[in-house]
């Protein structure tokens, strides 16, 4: 059984950055391919970053050059660098291990970003 916690939201003002931090633990020797999901109020929850074992990345265009996506294979810890944010991008932000387009395991309680001023 594998356990996401996800942290690091917050408040921010428009233009403003935030990191993203997903932490797995359980009976798991690597975490594999890894996404970052988000879920907006009365919207279906999105792929917006995803990142392979060997570090490629691929990006919704909606954050493509704003968003970056990045690993720590040791700490089995995948972060997301969230810059000048949009009041758009506030949602409830997930991370999850993909078997290509498919998640893996149950979702974390995610982490909660809200932009405005």
């Amino acid at each position: 059984q594998v356990q996401l916690v996800e942290s690091g939201g917050g408040l921010v003002q428009p233009g403003g950055s935030l990191r993203l931090s997903c932490a797995a633990s359980g009976s798991i020797f690597s975490i594999g391919p890894m996404g970052w999901y988000r879920q907006a109020p009365g919207k279906e929850r999105e792929l917006v970053a995803s990142i392979t074992s060997g570090g490629n990345t691929d990006y919704a265009d909606s954050v493509k050059g704003r968003f970056t996506i990045s690993r720590d294979n040791a700490k089995k810890t995948v972060y997301l660098q969230l810059s000048s944010l949009k009041p758009e991008d506030t949602a409830d932000y997930y991370c999850n291990g993909l078997i290509g387009r498919t998640t893996r395991w149950a979702w974390g309680q995610g982490t909660q970003v809200t932009v405005s001023s």
